[in-house]
């Protein structure tokens, strides 16, 4: 599975903290950017990058992208069809696998304010293992979901 990562200045080093653990567990992995910190780069610049991959192989690829918050990185990457962005501010790791389970979720976009460096270490490599849950009610739901991208 091929996980591309984004983030700006507010979640640079923690970025390359998952790079790293991602390299050592042996994903293919595309770096889209910062590739250094700058306070002041704009996340949109390489959100959209990574976001856009994931968009042409919505099923077969993952991103897992950084910000202060988390929010305004997620609102950009659910821009692109075919991404469905979550994201996680820590405390209650059950979201990592409903996120996945309940709604194939294809981008985690981290509020990297609010975790913990050791926990969501762990949960990255947990939720790009999860697979889907595959049950009807969620099949129809993501369809649904998919007909709003035309909309």
């Amino acid at each position: 599975m091929q996980v591309y990562l984004a983030t700006d200045h507010a979640g640079f080093d923690l970025k390359e903290k998952v790079r790293e653990l991602l390299k050592k567990e042996g994903y293919e992995m595309v770096d889209c950017g910062a590739y250094q910190y700058d306070k002041n780069d704009d996340y949109p610049d390489f959100i959209a990058k990574a976001a856009e991959a994931v968009s042409k192989d919505p099923e077969n690829t993952r991103g897992i992208i950084f910000g202060s918050s988390g929010q305004g990185e997620a609102i950009v990457a659910n821009k692109y069809k075919g991404v469905r962005a979550v994201v996680f501010y820590g405390k209650v790791p059950e979201i990592i696998a409903l996120s996945r389970e309940h709604n194939n979720a294809n981008v985690l976009s981290i509020g990297v304010r609010f975790v913990d460096e050791k926990e969501i270490l762990v949960l990255v490599k947990q939720w790009l293992e999860l697979p889907f849950a595959g049950e009807e009610r969620h099949v129809r739901r993501i369809e649904k979901i998919k007909k709003l991208e035309n909309v």
